[in-house]
Protein backbone atom coordinates (compact mmCIF):
# COMPACT_ATOMS: atom_id res chain seq x y z
CA UNK A 1 0.00 0.00 0.00
CA UNK A 2 1.46 3.45 -0.84
CA UNK A 3 0.52 6.51 0.82
CA UNK A 4 -2.56 7.53 1.89
CA UNK A 5 -3.70 11.18 1.38
CA UNK A 6 -6.57 12.81 3.82
CA UNK A 7 -7.99 15.92 4.63
CA UNK A 8 -6.32 17.60 7.78
CA UNK A 9 -9.62 17.58 9.35
CA UNK A 10 -10.75 13.93 8.87
CA UNK A 11 -11.36 11.70 11.66
CA UNK A 12 -8.40 8.93 12.98
CA UNK A 13 -5.34 6.75 11.51
CA UNK A 14 -5.19 3.04 10.81
CA UNK A 15 -3.82 1.06 13.50
CA UNK A 16 -0.14 0.71 11.94
CA UNK A 17 0.05 4.08 10.13
CA UNK A 18 1.72 7.37 10.67
CA UNK A 19 0.08 11.07 9.65
CA UNK A 20 3.12 12.86 8.01
CA UNK A 21 3.16 16.63 6.99
CA UNK A 22 4.83 16.67 3.49
CA UNK A 23 5.79 19.74 1.78
CA UNK A 24 8.31 23.10 1.30
CA UNK A 25 5.90 25.56 2.20
CA UNK A 26 2.07 24.48 1.67
CA UNK A 27 1.70 21.27 4.24
CA UNK A 28 0.13 18.02 2.81
CA UNK A 29 -1.30 15.64 5.69
CA UNK A 30 0.05 11.95 4.10
CA UNK A 31 -0.95 8.65 6.16
CA UNK A 32 2.18 6.08 5.58
CA UNK A 33 2.91 2.95 7.20
CA UNK A 34 4.88 3.06 10.49
CA UNK A 35 7.07 0.12 9.05
CA UNK A 36 8.57 3.49 6.72
CA UNK A 37 9.76 4.79 9.93
CA UNK A 38 12.58 2.12 10.19
CA UNK A 39 13.90 2.14 6.80
CA UNK A 40 17.48 3.94 6.90
CA UNK A 41 16.48 5.92 3.60
CA UNK A 42 13.27 7.28 5.19
CA UNK A 43 15.51 8.09 8.71
CA UNK A 44 17.78 9.99 6.45
CA UNK A 45 14.67 12.13 5.01
CA UNK A 46 14.11 12.93 8.59
CA UNK A 47 17.42 13.55 9.56
CA UNK A 48 18.16 16.02 6.73
CA UNK A 49 14.61 17.58 7.58
CA UNK A 50 15.30 17.71 10.92
CA UNK A 51 19.28 19.34 10.63
CA UNK A 52 17.67 21.92 8.05
CA UNK A 53 14.31 22.68 10.16
CA UNK A 54 14.18 21.00 13.81
CA UNK A 55 11.76 18.68 15.36
CA UNK A 56 9.32 22.16 16.40
CA UNK A 57 5.94 21.37 14.62
CA UNK A 58 3.29 23.61 15.45
CA UNK A 59 0.68 21.11 13.13
CA UNK A 60 0.93 18.70 15.52
CA UNK A 61 2.55 16.05 13.58
CA UNK A 62 5.60 14.76 11.90
CA UNK A 63 6.83 16.96 9.14
CA UNK A 64 9.29 16.80 6.52
CA UNK A 65 9.93 19.84 4.75
CA UNK A 66 10.61 18.52 1.24
CA UNK A 67 9.09 18.58 -2.29
CA UNK A 68 5.94 16.03 -2.57
CA UNK A 69 7.75 14.15 -5.72
CA UNK A 70 10.77 13.52 -3.53
CA UNK A 71 8.90 12.15 -0.88
CA UNK A 72 6.02 10.48 -3.16
CA UNK A 73 9.38 8.75 -5.07
CA UNK A 74 10.68 7.51 -1.63
CA UNK A 75 7.78 6.00 -0.65
CA UNK A 76 6.99 3.92 -3.76
CA UNK A 77 10.54 2.73 -3.59
CA UNK A 78 9.72 1.57 0.12
CA UNK A 79 6.41 -0.06 -1.16
CA UNK A 80 8.35 -2.44 -3.48
CA UNK A 81 10.61 -3.33 -0.70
Amino acid sequence: MGILTRSSTSGGVLKGYCVVYIGENQMKRVVVPVSYLNQPSFQNLLAQAEEEFGFDHPIGGLTVHCKEDVFIDLTCFLRRL
